[in-house]
């Protein structure tokens, strides 16, 4: 009798659990269709599908063993929200990368190098993480480059402060957003596009706010054709160090959280909404482009997102075309953030993909070769 109750309370328990989790895992596939700015959940359920797929997967091999038909609720419920699972990882195990593209491809890289200076503070070892992040640049045969929180000062002739010149032998070709600078007019920060490619036109787009950020559009001459590229970097949650030890108490449920949880929850809140309007910003530009292209950068935010699906449209993500597993390009705070992309309009094929770490960005480096379909 003891043990039949104690069967019927843990069935209870674990069909609740299970059925807890498709709702959370539906509600979190309305970040297809609703923005964040519209209804705040749907942003911090995006970031939990990678873990609610898996433990819906491991309720299916559960049910299969012990009660077969209840496999079905979690089963039809993956099938309902699929263009979430899919974009979760990529499926391609023999993909590998050649260091020498093929002649008619165009090898596009972005990254996120942090100020180009890396998390030291010592002023020989940023210098040593700069030219680094230079040389793996220079020397990676990209024909495109584009670079978030890039910084420059022009003020000074000193080399040590010119971050442009560090890639303009190789790159004759840029254009920089100079999004943040100081009151003298001397340091500038933002993203840039270098090029090998002539820029034939190029456009800056002022994100809304108080955010000075944009989003940037370069027309390039490669061979006889005319592609456009556009870089951007979204807004962060912006996260403080004292944040982030923060994040970890809470991950330890550490009793002194309450506080800390609040001012994230506000922060998270509040990069979601901006990046919700920035994403409408972006979809509405890349939409006008007359020319086959690209949007890369870091959006901020992982494919499960509003942010994602938006921007992203009917482009093809060249991560999910030509890699292997879930493509974290961020270091910190969890592995499943995948935050920085490239997405090629229907125009190209994707030949290859790569994600380089080197330790030199808190962020890894991305790098695809495309062809124009003819």
């Amino acid at each position: 009798m003891a043990i039949s109750i104690i069967r019927k309370i843990t069935k209870w328990v674990f069909l609740s659990l299970n059925i807890l989790c498709c709702l959370l895992f539906l509600l979190s596939c309305l970040s297809l269709y609703i923005s964040p700015a519209e209804w705040a959940p749907v942003g911090f359920l995006a970031l939990t599908v990678p873990y609610l797929v898996i433990i819906l997967f491991f309720y299916i091999i559960f049910w299969l063993i012990a009660k077969p038909k209840m496999a079905i609720i979690s089963a039809v419920v993956l099938a309902i929200g699929w263009k979430q699972v899919v974009v979760i990882a990529a499926w391609h195990p023999a993909a590998g990368f050649k260091e020498v593209k093929a002649p008619t491809s165009i090898r596009i890289v972005s990254w996120n190098v942090r100020g180009l200076y890396g998390i030291s503070t010592n002023f020989y070892t940023q210098q040593r993480n700069r030219k680094e992040i230079a040389d793996l640049i220079n020397k990676s045969g990209a024909d495109v480059v584009c670079l978030q929180e890039f910084n420059n000062i022009f003020a000074k002739e000193d080399p040590n402060y010119n971050n442009i010149g560090l890639f303009t032998k190789t790159y004759p070709y840029y254009y920089f957003s100079k999004d943040f600078k100081n009151d003298q007019g001397t340091y500038y920060s933002g993203v840039i596009i270098f090029s090998r490619y002539k820029i034939l036109n190029e456009e800056r787009i002022a994100y809304k706010g108080k955010n000075p950020e944009s989003l940037i559009r370069a027309d390039l001459l490669a061979g006889n054709d005319t592609i456009t590229v556009f870089t951007t970097h979204l807004q962060s949650f912006a996260f403080s160090k004292e944040d982030y030890r923060n994040i970890e108490k809470i991950k330890q449920t550490d009793d002194e959280v309450l506080e800390a949880s609040e001012n994230i929850y506000t922060k998270m809140k509040g990069a979601f909404y901006n990046r919700a309007d920035q994403a409408q910003t972006v979809k509405n530009t890349i939409a006008g482009s007359t020319h086959p292209s690209v949007i890369c950068g870091d959006f901020n935010d992982v494919p499960n997102s509003y942010t994602y699906f938006h921007i992203r449209g009917e482009r093809q993500d060249a991560f999910l075309k030509s890699s292997f597993g879930i493509g974290r390009t961020f270091n910190a705070l969890a592995p499943t953030l995948r935050i920085d992309y490239i997405l090629p309009d229907n125009n190209f094929e994707v030949k290859q993909f790569e994600l380089v770490d080197e330790g030199l960005s808190d962020h890894h480096l991305l790098m695809a070769d495309l062809s124009l379909k003819k």
